[in-house]
């Protein structure tokens, strides 16, 4: 099936998650995220904040975690750069104040900063994904862009709250495959 069917039928099946699905679904990813991958040797992780007109998996259940139990983690959220069509990486603390900013997406208010390349974990949004790594997110391109400049052993690790498909048939040779996807119910290995 083609990422523009995938990305309407997807979108439609989050938007009817339950507030109750939702945030049960979201604690299952974190949970398992947490018993599956081993952060001591992670420093600079990136992950993104959930668009809630989108009902997008509740990340603050994996930053609330992290701050308490892993604090010599930076934690980045994205800053999609329109002008330069480039995602930047805004510093993300307890402390930090956030605002919306013009398409009614939360981001942190202050602009510390850190380069792509120094980021060894990436939680990558998305839609759906297929049995290969490849995903469908909402179709402007973002996240591939941002995830060809993290450096070669940075791991993609995607958080979905359905299982993979078999196969998205256009998927091109400039989509970044995902390391690995963290469902409610189980990891799905790529590599």
């Amino acid at each position: 099936m083609l990422k523009s069917q995938l990305r309407k039928i997807y979108l439609r099946q989050q938007k009817q998650l339950s507030p109750v699905e939702r945030k049960d679904k979201s604690a299952q990813i974190a949970d398992l995220f947490f018993e599956n991958f081993d952060l001591q040797k992670i420093n600079f992780l990136h992950c993104f904040l959930p668009i809630e007109k989108f009902n997008e998996i509740d990340t603050n259940f994996i930053f609330q975690k992290i701050w308490r139990d892993f604090p010599r983690i930076e934690t980045f959220a994205p800053r999609v750069n329109f002008q330069v069509d480039n995602i930047d990486n805004l510093k993300f603390a307890p402390e930090t104040e956030l605002v919306k900013n013009a398409w009614e997406i939360f981001e942190p208010a202050r602009d510390v900063t850190i380069v792509t390349e120094r980021i060894d974990l990436v939680l990558v949004p998305l839609l759906c994904f297929d049995s290969r790594g490849f995903r469908v997110g909402y179709g402007k391109g973002f996240y591939d862009r941002f995830l060809k400049n993290c450096c070669a052993d940075c791991l993609k690790i995607g958080l979905s709250y359905f299982e993979p498909i078999r196969k998205i048939s256009d998927a091109q040779e400039f989509d970044v495959p995902i390391d690995f996807c963290v469902t409610p119910e189980k990891i799905v290995n790529f590599k």
